[in-house]
């Protein structure tokens, strides 16, 4: 199974593409979309748009795993990341991926097993899951690759769940 998972923004998105064969997880690769603030946020999301679709064309992807938005004060920036995040899922419905959304709690509660572990204590505990040999310099694009193993993990219970129906 191939995940595409994003960790969404305006001025950088950060997503990573990884594979999940039986219970072993590697990245195909992880990056960040950035966009210009001279830009317009319109033009923003186009390059967004534009830029994901362009992953998912290269590596066909069946799954995409978002991370939710949580509450921000800085109301400005939560619309800014709530239509990036709309975009970005735009992209991913189109090109007829399964959608799938998870809250920070989640990903951490499946990546650490513990909801309130520690930024630092999700980057460990993802690089020791993908044996790479150092945490990604960019925390979007590390953000992204725990979100795609939160999904791993959850689609793996919701498959052994469905088959004892």
């Amino acid at each position: 199974m191939i995940i595409l998972g994003v960790d969404p923004g305006l001025a950088e998105a950060g997503y990573a593409v990884v594979e999940k064969e039986g219970n072993s997880f590697s990245a195909l690769h992880y990056d960040v979309i950035t966009t210009s603030s001279e830009l317009t946020d319109v033009e923003r999301l186009g390059l967004l748009y534009d830029d994901i679709v362009e992953v998912i064309s290269g590596f066909q992807p069946e799954h995409m795993a978002v991370e939710k938005l949580f509450f921000n004060k800085n109301v400005k920036t939560a619309i800014r990341v709530g239509q990036a995040r709309g975009v970005l899922m735009l992209a991913g419905s189109r090109a007829d991926l399964s959608v799938h959304e998870y809250t920070p709690l989640e990903v951490k509660q499946a990546v650490v097993g513990y909801g309130r572990a520690s930024k630092h204590q999700v980057q460990e505990m993802t690089r020791t899951l993908l044996n790479l040999d150092a945490v990604p310099a960019s925390d979007d694009a590390a953000d992204a690759l725990a979100v795609s193993i939160c999904h791993g993990h959850n689609h793996a219970v919701n498959d052994k769940w469905s088959e004892q129906l």
